[in-house]
């Protein structure tokens, strides 16, 4: 009898860890604090709102803050590979600390859904960076927009300032594209680092080459000490922003001077002006209701960012639970198969459809024209 119990005892442990086993982890990795912070923080307070359970299984997320820093991003994906097991990764939040972590996700076979800014990450399309998909506009969506508008608009000239790091380097690559497909000569091409507190070097260097506009090419708070700067010193030309300055900081720390900016972003910046048969707005509103309810203030876009990852994994998971238990191989590598197939899902910045050429799955539909007006993002009409 005593033998019989034990017996049963063991395979009452063994159900429950075979369904422990089965729980979906999902790593996340954010940078709450530090220079991103503008763009981690609603990031890390998205987690809350992502399912928690998919097709009848839990989802578990075990979440780190980099602080920033890309060497913290690699000590944080190594312990959440080998000591977790993840079955995804989700983060982090910039373009510099996304490609640092590149080579262990695909050593590891981890697919990751990275809400950062930078094109390099899904292209051009290899064996690595076929396990990254991109919940942001590829920078060329955006950069059409921009150019396009300059174009429209009479300018001939334009100045770039970007960060000298993965984004600024690679938006500078997108804008010598663009500027040549619209005609557009880019007079000057300058950088800074993030955590600079100024750029007068910078802004003196584009303010003698006397350009028509001037396109700043920097992520979260950092976006604003070029525009500052400038018009400090008299700048009296167009300001245009990539989607890194899409949140509504980046008007709460330049006021006055940020004023008449151009910048391309997602539709969450003015959702009530988005038409109504544009799918994403839907999501986008319930999305911000849902953030509003929880934290009391509207998220920025960089939140939606991370909460259509979860939208991402919810549908991409049920199909790859046919093929592989959480925990292994098979399971990521079939999460991988399914994510690459996602047709059609509406998320907070846009429609997602994705392709093994394109890991981000964005069309027109997923970057909006925008300008900021008595301190509010408003669509350009």
């Amino acid at each position: 009898m005593q033998l019989r119990s034990k017996l049963l005892a063991l395979a009452a442990g063994l159900a429950f860890a075979a369904s422990a086993q089965a729980d979906i982890k999902i790593g996340v990795i954010s940078s709450a604090t530090g220079p991103v912070s503008l763009i981690g923080i609603p990031q890390k307070n998205t987690v809350a709102l992502m399912p928690t359970e998919i097709a009848g299984e839990k989802v578990e997320y075990i979440t780190f803050d980099d602080a920033s820093d890309p060497s913290n991003t690699v000590t944080l994906i190594k312990k959440l590979i080998s000591e977790e097991n993840i079955d995804a990764l989700v983060g982090p939040s910039s373009s510099p600390n996304a490609m640092a972590v590149l080579d262990f996700i695909a050593e590891a076979k981890v697919p990751t859904l990275a809400p950062v800014g930078t094109i390099a990450i899904v292209l051009p399309m290899d064996d690595k960076r076929r396990w990254v998909f991109k919940t942001t506009q590829n920078d060329g969506l955006v950069a059409d927009k921009l150019f396009k508008h300059m174009k429209e608009t009479g300018k001939k000239t334009v100045g770039f300032i970007g960060t000298g790091d993965t984004f600024g380097e690679t938006w500078y690559k997108v804008a010598q594209d663009y500027a040549k497909k619209y005609g557009i000569e880019i007079v000057a091409n300058e950088r800074f680092k993030r955590p600079d507190t100024s750029v007068t070097g910078q802004a003196l260097k584009v303010l003698s080459a006397k350009p028509d506009a001037v396109l700043i090419a920097a992520p979260g708070g950092p976006a604003v000490l070029p525009q500052a700067t400038l018009t400090d010193m008299g700048y009296k030309g167009t300001f245009y922003q990539t989607h890194g300055a899409a949140l509504k900081e980046f008007i709460k720390l330049g006021g006055k001077k940020v004023e008449g900016t151009i910048l391309g972003g997602s539709l969450m910046l003015a959702p009530e002006d988005a038409p109504d048969s544009n799918p994403a707005k839907k999501v986008a509103l319930e999305y911000i209701n849902a953030y509003k309810d929880k934290y009391g203030e509207v998220p920025a876009t960089f939140g939606g960012n991370m909460y259509d990852a979860g939208l991402l994994l919810e549908r991409a998971v049920p199909a790859a639970l046919k093929k592989g238990e959480p925990g292994t191989e098979a399971f990521r590598v079939a999460l991988r198969d399914e994510l690459e197939k996602v047709k059609d899902l509406a998320g907070t910045q846009g429609v997602y459809n994705m392709t093994p050429e394109d890991h981000s799955g964005f069309d027109e539909r997923g970057v909006e024209l925008l300008t900021i007006e008595n301190g509010e993002f408003k669509l350009v009409k």
